[in-house]
């Protein structure tokens, strides 16, 4: 999902920033306290979601939750 695709559906993000230089962050539409509607993400999406949360700490950061309101 690009960010304008994201920022259109959503208010906020949860973003999974890479460890490794080499890698990239993820970023998810989400709630204000950071819930993410599994079944409003595509197939794609949803398994990037639950890859990127299931590797946590060894090749992404902890997630953070970014407002985007008005950033796009």
């Amino acid at each position: 999902m690009t960010p304008n695709e994201v920022a259109a559906s959503s208010n906020y993000l949860i973003r999974f920033d890479a460890l490794s230089q080499y890698g990239t962050a993820r970023c998810f539409p989400c709630s204000h306290c950071g819930q993410v509607d599994l079944d409003g993400l595509s197939s794609q999406d949803k398994r990037e979601y639950l890859y990127a949360r299931a590797m946590i700490g060894l090749e992404f950061a902890y997630p953070v939750l970014v407002c985007c309101a008005g950033a796009f």
